[in-house]
């Protein structure tokens, strides 16, 4: 009962995504790893970008890792570009350039786990392999009336079993000719939202299993939202148990989270000659790879004194002064960041950096810096500019 109503409101309702102006499965591929954990207005210029530097898999392949960290810049979580490129190496090496289809195979790959692996098979070949994200979690859980914690084992794999069922009921519902589906997707778009009919079209082609898995998501985002859903647009508001008892608010029960934790440190910006003093993050670490100013982690309450103090023994060096820059904050996973930057003056011009080089500004922009070292290398630009 459910399949009817999420499909027909899909397609008219569907945002037009860059994404979805393709069956690509690498296009599709590199859309799902970049909404991993990111909001789609954000992910949109980063995708168009990407797929304007890398439009295949070969091009990602042979790319430089630092076009490939530079690309990625801003999203976070760069794990996910670095299994990208080594997944697209074993498509190259193992697969002559051509992504897979089957599940199994997709799944193999770097840095895909099962609902990736559902989304691009499901979304590109319209294969009968259901999806479970954040959104479709909140869908599931408030339409079946799941109170349980949707992270635990048991229900976690109800979850799944329900996503399994409703895609296999479109593959099973799928029983008109594509001529009568495309007629009747067609009429129903032209009195939609949806104002670009090859988008209608594109779309129609990848068939009911990617229909319904994106029907799931796209209602999870726009419709069936963590707070203030908007139950009155809902196609299958008339099937919801936590419409009916009264439990949206308290849907899904995803446990308790863990705690913040805060953290503090200070950042050196020295400059000579037009260059600055950075870093490259080595592997293994949080953000590996990408490019900083010298900086260590210091006590939350540290005073002005033992900042100075900390910052010279991290470079090794003696500090004439240390001028205010910027403040920046920002989180990773569950730690809340004040990152202190301050401009600093060498006590003489003999100084031979303990780590990291001199780099020219221009070059420095070039780089793919973490994002609070980004913004920071972003101000000291504004200001020579000035």
């Amino acid at each position: 009962m459910l399949v009817a109503p999420l499909l027909s409101w899909f397609y008219t309702h569907a945002r037009d995504l860059p994404w979805r102006r393709t069956l690509d499965p690498y296009a599709v591929w590199v859309s799902e790893i970049m909404l991993q954990q990111t909001q789609v207005k954000t992910v949109i210029p980063y995708y168009e970008r990407w797929m304007r530097e890398l439009p295949t898999i070969q091009s990602l392949a042979e790319a430089s890792s630092e076009k490939i960290h530079k690309l990625w810049e801003g999203l976070g979580y760069y794990t996910r570009v670095r299994n990208m490129q080594k997944a697209a190496q074993t498509v190259m090496q193992q697969r002559g350039g051509v992504f897979p289809s089957a599940f199994d195979d997709v799944l193999a790959l770097s840095g895909i786990g099962r609902y990736t692996a559902g989304a691009i098979c499901s979304i590109a070949f319209n294969a009968r392999a259901p999806i479970l994200d954040g959104n479709v979690i909140r869908v599931l859980t408030r339409v079946f009336g799941i109170r349980e914690n949707a992270r635990m084992k048991e229900t976690n794999a109800q979850l799944w079993q329900f996503a399994e069922e409703l895609v296999t009921a479109a593959a099973i519902a799928d029983g008109q000719s594509p001529m009568a589906k495309s007629r009747t997707i067609a009429a129903s778009a032209a009195n939609s939202r949806v104002r670009h009919s090859s988008f209608v079209i594109r779309h129609f082609l990848s068939g009911p299993c990617s229909a319904l898995n994106q029907s799931l998501m796209e209602l999870g985002a726009t419709v069936c939202t963590p707070k203030q859903p908007k139950c009155n647009e809902c196609p299958v508001t008339n099937f919801c148990v936590a419409q009916r008892k009264n439990l949206i608010d308290q849907l899904p029960n995803l446990g308790e989270r863990a705690a913040a934790t805060a953290r503090r440190f200070a950042a050196c910006v020295i400059e000579r000659d037009g260059a600055v003093l950075v870093r490259q993050r080595p592997v293994g670490v949080v953000n590996a790879h990408l490019w900083e100013f010298p900086n260590v982690e210091v006590a939350l309450k540290s005073s002005a004194t033992a900042t100075h103090a900390h910052l010279e023994t991290e470079l090794g060096c003696v500090l004439d002064a240390l001028t205010p820059l910027a403040t920046v904050k920002h989180t990773i996973t569950r730690y809340r960041i004040t990152l202190e930057a301050f401009v600093g003056r060498v006590n003489g011009r003999t100084f031979q950096p303990r780590a990291g080089e001199w780099m020219p500004l221009a070059r420095a922009r070039a780089l793919p810096f973490t994002s609070a070292h980004g913004r920071i290398l972003r101000r000291i630009a504004d200001g020579h500019r000035d």
